[in-house]
C-alpha cells in the first residue's frame, strides 16, 4: 500500500476538513441495521460534504470543514435515533488521524493477520490514557500498543476469544469503536479522496 497522505497533511486537521466517523455495531447480526444510501442521507441533511460509505458496517467519509471531529460525532449519534431509528456510538477522526494512525502502526513487524490486528479509537480523544496501564501487562500471545489517539490490540487467536479486546472495553467502559487493519487502511484512503 502506497503511504496514506505523503507529505500532503500538516499535523492537526487536514485542508479540507477531511474526517471518517465509525459507527459502533452497525449492521452486525440483525441489529442495528442501516442501509448505506440512509446513512449517507443523514450525513447530507447534517451539512457535511462528499460523503462516501465504506464496507456496509458504519464507516462513512466526509468534509466538514469547520467542525472538529468530536463534534461531527455528536451531531451524526444524537441524529441517528431521531432519523434512522438507530442508537449507536460515534467516534470521529480527521484524515490525518486516519493517516497518522495506518503510518506509525508499531505491530507490523507481529501481526500476520490483518483481521486480528485491531485499531480501537476512544469516543473521547483523552480516554487513551486509560489504557496506558493493560499496555504494562503481560498479555500471553496477545499485545498492546497505546498510541496518541488509538490503541493497536494484536489478536492471534481471535477478537471474539481475545480477554485484551475484553479489557479494552471494560476499561474504557464501552466508549470505544475498533476496526481490523484492513478496514483502517481503506478508511484512511477514502478520507483522501474525494467524489
Amino acid at each position: 500500500m502506497a503511504a496514506p497522505g505523503s507529505g500532503r497533511q500538516a499535523a492537526g486537521h487536514p485542508a479540507g476538513g477531511r474526517q471518517a466517523a465509525l459507527l459502533r455495531g452497525i449492521n452486525v447480526g440483525s441489529a442495528k441495521r442501516v442501509a448505506m444510501t440512509d446513512l449517507r442521507a443523514l450525513l447530507e441533511s447534517l451539512g457535511f460534504a462528499d460523503v462516501r460509505t465504506l464496507l456496509n458496517s458504519g464507516n462513512v467519509v466526509y468534509s466538514a470543514p469547520r467542525v472538529a471531529p468530536v463534534e461531527a460525532a455528536a451531531r451524526i449519534e444524537a441524529a441517528l435515533p431521531k432519523r434512522l431509528g438507530v442508537s449507536a456510538r460515534v467516534v470521529a477522526l480527521a484524515a490525518a488521524e486516519l493517516t497518522a494512525a495506518v503510518e506509525r502502526n508499531p505491530l507490523a513487524a507481529v501481526a500476520d493477520d490483518p483481521s486480528r490486528l485491531l485499531v480501537a479509537v476512544p469516543a473521547d480523544p483523552g480516554g487513551i490514557g486509560l489504557l496506558a496501564p493493560l499496555a504494562e501487562q503481560p498479555w500471553r500471545d496477545e499485545a498492546l500498543v497505546v498510541g496518541p489517539r488509538v490503541a493497536y490490540l494484536w489478536c492471534p487467536d481471535g477478537v471474539i476469544a481475545s480477554a485484551l479486546a475484553a479489557a479494552v472495553e471494560r476499561a474504557l467502559d464501552g466508549a470505544v469503536t475498533s476496526r481490523n487493519w484492513t478496514t483502517m487502511v481503506k478508511l484512511a484512503l477514502a478520507a483522501e479522496s474525494r467524489g
